[in-house]
């Protein structure tokens, strides 16, 4: 693991804020080297704390205590500064292939560090297409979430009965659980990205029990809807 810390594109957490989060992405850039000299680059204006290459390279680019340029323009939890409080690491691939296990083995591990070193909980490890959902899909239908929820460096919901499929209610319940105040349209995509890759149709009852357990265990009001 190298720490070189070379990107000048950070500054100061706003207001006192500390790491709770690890928000993940993919380069979506060639190379390693390419994704590396962007992330450095002043003019562009975009930086991680880390980036992770394809042979399980992994390289700090800004200290974990500073506030990098990852998230952008979205919010988890109600709060819409995702960069004062997270840390993020980006993954050098396209987004259409797999993640090669090098480089999930140097993120699990790296994972793990930053989150005894920062007390966060599995919880609070997103996807760019969590907090910005209709604008980013990183890391995409290809990254393996339930891996890490395995090794308790994620979460994966645990289906359970749920109410019928509504429209409202599952954008309630997953804004309890941390997602935006958005539309079904923009939601139930980032919301299967995450927890269903690749499925497609209609609200189903599936949607509704997944999206039901995660605000029940994981929502900011102990969830919106609990089984009888």
């Amino acid at each position: 693991m190298i720490c070189a810390l070379p990107s000048p594109n950070f500054g100061e957490r706003r207001g006192g804020a500390r790491p709770e989060l690890v928000v993940i992405h993919y380069t979506a850039m060639p190379s390693f080297g390419s994704a590396r000299t962007r992330l450095c680059l002043p003019e562009a204006e975009v930086s991680a704390h880390w980036l992770i290459g394809s042979d399980g390279q992994a390289e700090q680019l800004v200290p974990e205590e500073m506030r990098a340029w990852h998230a952008g323009a979205g919010q988890w939890r109600g709060c819409d500064d995702v960069n004062s409080r997270s840390i993020g690491i980006e993954l050098d691939n396209l987004g259409e292939r797999p993640f090669p296990e090098p480089q999930m083995a140097a993120l699990e591990g790296l994972l793990g560090a930053i989150m005894a070193r920062w007390a966060i909980p599995p919880e609070n490890i997103i996807g760019h297409s969590d907090m910005s959902p209709g604008r980013k899909i990183d890391p995409g239908s290809r990254f393996d979430w339930q891996r890490l929820a395995c090794q308790g460096l994620s979460i994966w919901p645990e289906p359970r009965n749920a109410p019928a499929p509504n429209a409202d209610t599952f954008c309630a319940l997953a804004l309890s659980f941390g997602y935006g105040d958005l539309g079904i349209e923009t939601l139930l995509p980032a919301f299967r990205l995450r927890f269903r890759p690749r499925y497609q149709g209609p609200l189903d009852a599936t949607d509704m029990a997944l999206v039901a357990d995660l605000a029940m265990r994981f929502g900011n009001d102990g969830g919106a809807w609990r089984a009888s």
